[in-house]
């Protein structure tokens, strides 16, 4: 080799391992700058809604907060000191204290005491409604396109429209799920409307990734079920389906993620402010389903921007916020862990 094109070689290589080691570098220091900033996220509202939920005494819990609904915070100025209360015990307090309050100044901050229960119970129905119905939906739907569909030009495009509909904004599905479900259906404001529209909204993940499942799954395992004579569906359903589904919970995981932070869609279609009554405080059981609830996200929603900030909301929107990611937590570790013994179990 001629010496001259030795040493270019050699130069246009050592830029090109400059070049590959800088852009190296750059994505090392963006992704460790993304982490830091959740990670930032995360530890103030670790530190500060875990002291909103933890107790250093006995029994170490906020219990109240857990336990009970929200409630307006009623400041006021009694026997030399400052008290507060929550709208439950004030009424008890004034009807025994009604001659001694009147003339007493009473400030009142409306979500800034009593609890957050109806609103972990409202989101738990909500992500655990709409994900069985996505995994139902989104399950059935990839059976079809990965073992029944011929491929041809419609099959594309339906692939194509599935693959846009998860660009999709929230606020889109809400504004959806509120003129069908709510309003044409005559659903109204209702867990049911809420489930609908959060499942839509996760169906294209959920078919996606339930799709590449079903095709990882080696041929073999059809081929010898029809060669005993089982039919297709049978062969699916036995010999396909069960290994598939590690990689179905795992879409799960990220369609839970999703659903449980969503607060657009919900605001229009199932979540109230306030409510007084549980979801299963109702006369007839139909009527669970036709009833709004609260949730955690639009609670964080309208605590941080709808009502006037001051320093009695500063911890119902830490703990709140602390309480919702544990929730979601929790949930999706649930899923995780049926995803490992389900892959123990079925391997290949």
């Amino acid at each position: 080799m001629n010496p001259a094109n030795s040493a270019a070689l050699r130069a246009r290589s050592t830029k090109a391992r400059w070049m590959e080691w800088g852009v190296f570098g750059l994505l090392r220091v963006a992704t460790y700058f993304v982490l830091a900033c959740a990670a930032v996220v995360f530890l103030d509202i670790g530190i500060k809604g875990g002291a909103v939920v933890f107790r250093r005494h006995a029994p170490f819990i906020n219990i109240p907060f857990l336990t009970e609904a929200p409630e307006t915070l009623n400041v006021f100025e009694w026997e030399g000191r400052k008290r507060t209360m929550g709208d439950r015990e004030f009424r008890t307090f004034r009807a025994q204290h009604a001659a001694e309050l009147k003339g007493v100044q009473v400030e009142a901050y409306v979500y800034s005491a009593g609890g957050i229960f109806p609103n972990i119970v409202g989101t738990i129905l909500l992500v655990l409604g709409s994900i069985g119905l996505a995994l139902v939906l989104g399950v059935l739907s990839a059976i079809y396109l990965s073992e029944y569909a011929v491929d041809g030009p419609f099959i594309r495009f339906v692939r194509l429209s599935i693959l846009n509909l998860a660009g999709v904004p929230s606020i889109v599905y809400g504004l959806f799920g509120f003129g069908f479900f709510v309003i044409l259906l005559g659903w109204n404001v209702s867990l049911l409307a809420g489930w609908f529209t959060l499942a839509f909204m996760v169906l294209p993940v959920v078919i996606t990734a339930s799709e590449e499942a079903l095709r990882s799954v080696p041929g073999g395992y059809r081929e010898g079920s029809l060669a005993l004579g089982a039919t297709k569906l049978q062969a699916i359903l036995t010999n396909v389906l069960p290994y598939a589904l590690p990689g179905i919970l795992t879409s799960s995981v990220l369609a839970i993620a999703r659903v449980a932070g969503e607060t657009a869609p919900i605001m229009f279609t199932t979540a109230f402010v306030v409510r007084d009554e549980l979801p299963w405080q109702v006369k007839q059981w139909t009527d669970f389903f036709f009833q709004g609830v609260m949730a955690l996200p639009y609670h964080i929603y309208v605590v941080a921007s709808k009502i006037p900030q001051n320093q009695y909301t500063h911890d119902v929107q830490y703990g709140t916020a602390f309480v919702f990611l544990f929730t979601v937590a929790a949930i999706a570790l649930t899923s995780v862990v049926l995803r490992t013994r389900l892959r123990k179990k079925y391997r290949w």
